[in-house]
């Protein structure tokens, strides 16, 4: 059985076991953590589709661990005029488990 969730502005394809990297969640590492907006609920050619959500559908998670990406660098050079910028930012990010899908 697969889900697709909504979470922190993106969309994520889950499925039992499976650990992923979303944005940052406000709960302590180790505790469980039930996602409601279900956009999809499939398992074979039984799909079940939300209008935006499908009613009474969670995936429950656990929270494993937070932690912050990788640094990206933003560099800008304006030719000629001898002005550059240089950032640097890392994303915070925190890793989920999934526990069980229910429709």
């Amino acid at each position: 059985m697969y889900a697709i969730i909504e979470t922190g502005g993106k969309q994520f394809r889950v499925e039992e076991g499976l650990e992923l990297n979303v944005q940052k969640m406000d709960a302590e590492a180790g505790t469980k953590v039930d996602l409601d907006k279900i956009l999809l609920i499939g398992q074979g050619e039984d799909v079940k589709i939300g209008a935006p959500y499908v009613e009474g559908a969670k995936v429950s998670c656990s929270i494993v661990e937070h932690g912050r990406d990788k640094k990206i660098v933003v560099f800008k050079k304006r030719r000629r005029k001898d002005s550059q910028t240089k950032q640097g930012h890392r994303q915070d990010y925190t890793r989920i488990k999934v526990e069980a899908i229910q429709a």
